[in-house]
């Protein structure tokens, strides 16, 4: 119960609900949509009573942290899109300033129902000078553009 905790006394503080039960996601920012009359919908007869808009894309992880990385070395990460609707959907990735290292490899196209895999490629290399104490972050966050919503991959790393 929200009301109670486990001990079944009543709560001093609200109960914060995790984003994915509020029905919104972590790191998205919705788009504007305009209706395609030529997109690809599913219309069956169970879903045809659902007042949910089944659409969608999550990414797993929704964060890519790898760690402490050796200068001059290439370094890879895969994470899975994965469709949540029942509809195909398209996508693109918004590919990183060369500066940052990172590269996004992918194939493009629909994604029914499926999932997509992405290779996210980092060169470890140093920009700063030597007043950085030998250690460098790099944070950045990887824009992929569907065509509900823009999602943020937070890609963090320390460059030794």
């Amino acid at each position: 119960s929200l009301l109670v905790n486990a001990a079944g006394q009543p709560r001093k503080e609200k109960v914060k609900l995790p984003s994915s039960l509020q029905g919104r996601k972590p790191n998205s920012i919705p788009n504007k949509k305009i209706e395609d009359p030529v997109a690809g919908k599913v219309n069956t007869s169970s879903l045809a009573t659902r007042q949910q808009h089944l659409s969608g894309f999550h990414l797993i992880p929704p964060r890519v942290m790898l760690g402490v990385l050796k200068e001059g070395c290439t370094y890879a990460a895969t994470v899975i899109l994965k469709n949540a609707g029942v509809n195909f959907s398209r996508f693109r990735v918004k590919q990183p300033p060369l500066h940052t290292g990172l590269r996004v490899m992918y194939t493009p196209g629909p994604v029914a129902g499926l999932q997509v895999e992405l290779e996210i490629e980092i060169f470890a290399m140093v920009i700063g000078g030597e007043g950085t104490g030998g250690l460098e972050e790099i944070s950045h966050d990887i824009e992929i553009l569907t065509e509900t919503e823009t999602l943020l991959l937070p890609v963090r790393a320390n460059i030794l």
